[in-house]
C-alpha cells in the first residue's frame, strides 16, 4: 500500500468532460484523462482493503458486486501510485485481455463495491485502468508476443464480439491456430456496431485487432456461418468450435401498428449510424436521419441512452425516452445496503444532453407504448402511451407492471427506437451446429461448464448466459479457452 492515508489526503477527482452543447458536435470520446500527477494520487486513493469487495466479482441480489474479471485492483493502484507503470500493465492483464474496452464501455461493478465508497466517493478504478491501459501504449510497452510454439491444434471461434476476441486472445497464446469468423465488414461485434463511436472510438478496436493479427489469431470478416459457410465444414477442418454470436435476438414492442415505417430496433440503428459514420462521415446517406424529427426511444438502459446521445448528434428535433419502471431513488436505500449494486438514479451522458439541448431530462417512468399511429403514407406519426403501475400478480404472488386505467395519452412522434433488450441467441447457427437450447433460448450446458449437447462444439457469452456485460463476457471468453484447451490437450495452464 504506497500512501496509507491516501484516502484522506485526496478527494475523488473525474477526468473532464466536454461540455454537452460542445461535444453533440461530433461523435468522438469526449473526456480529457487526468496529468499523471493527478492520476498516481488517485491511485492513492485505494486502500488496499483486508477484504477486496471491488475485486470480488460476486452476485448479491443477483446483480454483480465487484470486478467479474477478478482484476488485481487493489495491486495496480498501488502500482500506479508509485510509477511503476510497465508492471501495473502486467498486473493488469493477468486477468483482463481487453483493459481498453473495458475502461470505457463497464458500468464499474469494481466502484460500486469500493470499500472507499462506503462513507465518501469510491476509487476512481475504471479512469485508473484506463490510464494503465493508454499510457502503455503510448510508452510502447505493449507489443506483439506471438507464442513460440504452435501445438498444431486448429480452433474456429464463430463471433468476434468480447467473449469471441477473449477465447481467441487466450488460445491463440496458448499456441494453439485460431480463426475467428465475423458475419459482419468489421471485427468487434457489438463492440464496433452496438456501441457508439463517442463511448468506444473504433481505432481503439483496430489497434488491439492488429496486435492480435500480429500474434498469429487469423479473422474472417463477411463470413455467416450457418449461411455462408456451413457448419459441417467448421467441424471437419477444426479440432473443436466455439460459439460467441451474442444474444442478439432484440425484443420487440407487439402492438397495434407496430408495421409502420419509421420503428426501428435500436441496434439496428445504431449499428447503422456506425457503419455509415465510419465509412463516410455519414456522405453515403445510409444511416437513419433523425434531423428536425421527434424521436422516441422506448428502453431506459445504456442501450436507450445510446439511442439518445446518437438522436440528439444526428440533429433530432426532440427525444423522449419511455421507461417501464419507476424512478429509482437518488441515494441508496437502507434495503439496497453496500456492496450490493447500487440501485439508485443514473443521469447518463445521454440524458445530460439532452436536458442541455431540450432543457429537461427526456425519460418518462412507468410508461409504455399502447399503440402506433401512421398517416395516410404508412409512417409513424403517433404513439399512445399508457402509465404503469406496480401490483401483485394474484397466481405468482410476483409484483408486475400493470396499465392504469384512462391514463392513455397521444405522442407525436417521426422515428421510434426500441430499445428493450435482448431475448438470445438467433438460431439458425444453434440450429446449424445441432446444440441444444434452454428455455431463455441461450445454448444449454451443464452449470458452470461450456461444451454444448454437439460433440466438439463450446459456447461462451452472452449466447451462453444471455445479455449481460462486456466484463462477463471476457470472463466466459477467457473460461470457454481454458475448458477447449483441456479438451484439446488433456490440461490447461491458462488462468
Amino acid at each position: 500500500m504506497g500512501k496509507p492515508t491516501g484516502f484522506l489526503d485526496y478527494d475523488r477527482k473525474n477526468s473532464t468532460a466536454v461540455e454537452p452543447l460542445e461535444r453533440i458536435k461530433n461523435f468522438c470520446e469526449f473526456h480529457t484523462p487526468l496529468s499523471e500527477e493527478e492520476r498516481t494520487e488517485q491511485a492513492a486513493r485505494c486502500m488496499n482493503c483486508g477484504v477486496p469487495f471491488c475485486q470480488s466479482g460476486m452476485l448479491i441480489g443477483g446483480m454483480a458486486s465487484g470486478c467479474p474479471l477478478n482484476n488485481l485492483i487493489p495491486e495496480w493502484n498501488d502500482l500506479l501510485y508509485t510509477n511503476n507503470f510497465e508492471q501495473a500493465l502486467h498486473r493488469l492483464q493477468k486477468t483482463n485481455n481487453f483493459p481498453e474496452f473495458t475502461s470505457r464501455v463497464c458500468p464499474s461493478p469494481c466502484e460500486a463495491a469500493c470499500t472507499c465508497g462506503l462513507n465518501g466517493n469510491p476509487v476512481s478504478i475504471k479512469e485508473n485502468e484506463n490510464y494503465i491501459i493508454e499510457n502503455a501504449y503510448e510508452k510502447g510497452y505493449i507489443k506483439p508476443n506471438p507464442p513460440k510454439v504452435r501445438t498444431g491444434k486448429k480452433i474456429a471461434i464463430v463471433g468476434s464480439g468480447p467473449s469471441g476476441l477473449a477465447a481467441a486472445d487466450q488460445l491463440n497464446k496458448r499456441g494453439h491456430c485460431v480463426t475467428v469468423f465475423e458475419r459482419s465488414d468489421r471485427i468487434g461485434g457489438l463492440l464496433m456496431y452496438g456501441i457508439p463511436n463517442m463511448k468506444l472510438e473504433k481505432h481503439v478496436i483496430d489497434r488491439k485487432v492488429n496486435l492480435m493479427k500480429e500474434e498469429g489469431v487469423a479473422f474472417l470478416t463477411c463470413c455467416d456461418v450457418g449461411k455462408d459457410v456451413k457448419a459441417a465444414k467448421l467441424l471437419k477442418e477444426f479440432d473443436s468450435v466455439i460459439l460467441c454470436c451474442g444474444a442478439s435476438n432484440p425484443r420487440d414492442i407487439k402492438v397495434p401498428g407496430r408495421d409502420a415505417n419509421g420503428i426501428y430496433f435500436a441496434v439496428d440503428f445504431l449499428t447503422r449510424t456506425t457503419k455509415s459514420l465510419l465509412d463516410s462521415e455519414f456522405k453515403d446517406n445510409s444511416f437513419i436521419s433523425c434531423k428536425n424529427k421527434n424521436v422516441l426511444v422506448i428502453g431506459g438502459g445504456d442501450t436507450g441512452n445510446d439511442c439518445v446521445g446518437s438522436s440528439i448528434r444526428l440533429g433530432a428535433k426532440s427525444v423522449i425516452q419511455l421507461e417501464m419502471m419507476p424512478k429509482l431513488p437518488e441515494k441508496r436505500l437502507d434495503s439496497n445496503p453496500w456492496p450490493e449494486w447500487p440501485k439508485v438514479l443514473k443521469t447518463d451522458y445521454g440524458q445530460e444532453e439532452a436536458i442541455a439541448v431540450y432543457g429537461g431530462d427526456p425519460r418518462i417512468y412507468q410508461t409504455t407504448v399502447k399503440e402506433f399511429i401512421k398517416d395516410d403514407k404508412g409512417n409513424v406519426c403517433k404513439a399512445v402511451c399508457v402509465k404503469l403501475k406496480s401490483q401483485k400478480d394474484e397466481k405468482t404472488g410476483r409484483m408486475m407492471m400493470v396499465e392504469v386505467a384512462g391514463s392513455e395519452y397521444e405522442l407525436e412522434v417521426d422515428i421510434v427506437l426500441i430499445a428493450a433488450g435482448f431475448l438470445g441467441t438467433q438460431q439458425y447457427v444453434s440450429k446449424a451446429f445441432n446444440v441444444k437450447l434452454n428455455e431463455r433460448t441461450n445454448v444449454l450446458t451443464k452449470a458452470g461448464k461450456y461444451a454444448t449437447s454437439a460433440e466438439n462444439v463450446f459456447a461462451a457469452g452472452d449466447m451462453h448466459r444471455g445479455q449481460s456485460l462486456v466484463v462477463w463476457a471476457i470472463r466466459e471468453g477467457r473460461e470457454v479457452a481454458k475448458a477447449v484447451d483441456e479438451h484439446l490437450i488433456g490440461y490447461s495452464n491458462l488462468a
